[in-house]
């Protein structure tokens, strides 16, 4: 079998025993609705003409008899499934049948990464449908990061090509509603006609752009705000359900009447710039709850009536504006008898990012009371800067085990910026791709190796080094030692300026280990040769990450000595300042090439300057 980067991989490959060369100028022949298809086959004449092949596009067959050429059928009789596709290429042309325009994309996506490899391509008899109606991809844009329109549509394209049919943006307060702007002006939000294009743009790549706005919990952006106090939950904050305080309002308050109208509002203006059917409204983590206002209900009658019966609120808010509505189930799970109460026109989200998350005995609950449901599974790049590998894949496995053997309508593939979301966009390129493959077929891709795809497909890496690179880099918070809850070691010192004296694992970590891990797992980038668009911008992410996984390592083992008793000198001090400074400023730079100003300094730069002043204390 040739070795090719197809990714998803096919559920069902006959390969055959010759190669096809395809000529220089080759026609593509659309029967059916090719005017839904024609975005998708713009891409791929550029794909093909990467490939070094001139695409022509026509309705018509007539007088291409005898000459080798591509038909794509979107009507095809024979395509059972909604989104299925056939595939064959053989010395006679190359034929793609669907059911549907949408099938048809897919088949042409995977045709494309035949392409990859030039004008010489195996044959081969593909049949391919996925196991999740539902494949989606959430984004945060909500704890800083607000991707320019460049950077979305890019990113929206790499999800199109790995047959994603969901995309959603996190949103707490990053879009631009009229009447609200103390809360987003200093964030750059998106604004409506920006969510118009986008949902235009995704739209014609088959891809859902489903609207997304947290309705209970993490509303701390607009709590703070004395126009908005009066409706949190806890005004002057809450404690955690782990332990410590937060010190800030957290939860729109189940007590206060006039939520409901705020966010009636809300909804009134947002998901009109959407074509979805869908609305995520989150209503997740909201651990404040009988903390404040709500205290006296939920002592009568209990946390879970009083979360269902605001959960229900908002539900008839979203059925009033026909939309169907999903929210994260962290809250409703806790309480199986509640679970059986929700309304089954509803999509409950049923999250969790560790590697051993009980998805089977949650999604079960759900199956059992017919709640339609997702699993979702995570990207676990945050508060890691470069991923955790064997947690994430491991994570999305499971997640598309439980959710196959209960029968979720879908997989939404989640992408959180906790603290900052100092990660650098590549960072989450592995673990996005893994997700889209064993959510279209997970017995095929169970053990999908990414690394071929993001060389070839994503980077355009002639040395075949990056997917390496990016896979090893993610894996090297295994050599630390103790393990992070929700993060890595480094992830957390990054964060810990003000409280790293407290932290008891501090000096359990093997900080040597880890950068000895780090610097054999960039020693590819020394190799690499990105072709693609945005190689050097790539690569200068990766090197900057690098560097300051580095710098925490070297500041964790001075922090030990500090424990031990051994001060740093006033030029180990100085020599520290120095190389957090430089990396502060790349990184500066680094994330105003991909997004927007805002949310940079108020979110991301925060951590570098916590350690600037820290580190002229430890003397």
């Amino acid at each position: 079998m040739p070795t090719l980067p197809l990714l998803p991989q096919p559920r069902t490959v006959t390969w055959g025993d010759q190669t096809v060369t395809l000529p220089e100028t080759l026609w593509v022949v659309v029967l059916g609705s090719h005017d839904l298809l024609l975005p998708t086959l713009q891409r791929f004449q550029s794909a093909a003409a990467r490939a070094g092949i001139t695409v022509h596009l026509t309705a018509s067959p007539v007088g291409l008899s005898g000459e080798l050429h591509v038909t794509v059928d979107t009507q095809d009789p024979g395509i059972t499934h909604l989104q299925g596709y056939r595939l064959t290429v053989s010395p006679d042309g190359i034929t793609i049948g669907a059911r549907a325009p949408a099938g048809a994309a897919y088949g042409l996506a995977t045709l494309k990464q035949l392409l990859s490899g030039g004008r010489r391509v195996p044959a081969v008899a593909i049949a391919d449908w996925p196991d999740f109606r539902r494949r989606g991809v959430m984004l945060d844009i909500s704890r800083g990061k607000v991707p320019t329109m460049e950077s979305l549509y890019r990113f929206v394209d790499l999800l199109a090509d790995l047959k994603i049919n969901e995309f959603q943006l996190y949103t707490e307060h990053t879009f631009a509603y009229r009447e609200h702007r103390e809360v987003w002006q200093a964030y750059s939000p998106m604004t409506g006609e920006e969510i118009m294009l986008l949902d235009r743009y995704c739209r014609e790549r088959f891809i859902d752009l489903v609207p997304n706005q947290n309705s209970f919990g993490h509303m701390t952006p607009w709590l703070i705000h004395s126009r908005y106090k009066h409706m949190a939950e806890a005004p002057d904050g809450f404690e955690l359900p782990w332990g410590g305080r937060r010190n800030e309002p957290f939860s729109l308050s189940p007590a206060e009447p006039s939520v409901i109208s705020f966010l009636a509002g809300l909804y009134d203006e947002l998901l009109p710039h959407f074509t979805s059917q869908y609305f995520n409204v989150g209503c997740d983590e909201t651990w404040d709850v009988g903390q404040g206002r709500s205290a006296r209900a939920v002592a009568e009658r209990g946390e879970h009536e009083v979360y269902l019966e605001q959960l229900l609120k908002i539900h008839r808010l979203v059925a009033e504006r026909r939309r169907t509505m999903q929210f994260w189930g962290d809250i409703i799970i806790k309480y199986p008898e509640a679970v059986a109460r929700l309304p089954k026109d509803v999509i409950a989200l049923e999250w969790g990012y560790e590697a051993d998350h009980p998805f089977d005995e949650h999604c079960a609950v759900y199956a059992h009371a017919g709640v339609p449901f997702y699993v979702c599974p995570g990207t676990s790049t945050w508060m890691s800067l470069v991923g955790r590998t064997e947690n994430a894949l491991q994570n999305m496995r499971s997640a598309a085990e439980s959710g196959l053997k209960h029968g979720a309508q879908g997989f939404l593939n989640t992408i959180w910026g906790d603290l900052g979301h100092q990660d650098y966009e590549p960072v989450a390129y592995l673990p996005v791709a893994f997700g889209a493959a064993v959510s279209w077929a997970l017995e095929a891709n169970r053990e999908a190796d990414v690394r071929p795809f993001l060389d070839r497909l994503v980077f355009e890496d002639g040395a075949g080094q990056i997917g390496s690179v990016l896979y090893d880099l993610g894996n090297t918070y295994l050599a630390a030692g103790p393990r992070i809850h929700n993060g890595t070691a480094l992830g957390r010192l990054f964060h810990s300026a003000r409280t790293w004296r407290e932290w008891k694992l501090l000096p359990e970590i093997d900080f040597a280990a880890q950068a000895e891990a780090v610097r054999r797992a960039a020693a590819g980038l020394d190799l690499a040769d990105l072709r693609c668009a945005r190689g050097p911008l790539v690569m200068r992410e990766l090197r900057n990450a690098v560097r300051l996984l580095l710098f925490l390592c070297d500041l964790g083992q001075t922090l030990q000595g500090v424990l031990r008793g051994s001060l740093p000198s006033a030029e180990q001090r100085e020599a520290l300042g120095r190389e957090l400074e430089a990396i502060a400023c790349e990184h500066r730079d680094l994330w105003l090439q991909r997004n927007r100003p805002g949310g940079l300094e108020e979110m991301s730069m925060p951590p570098f300057r916590a350690w600037r002043e820290e580190l002229k204390n430890l003397g």
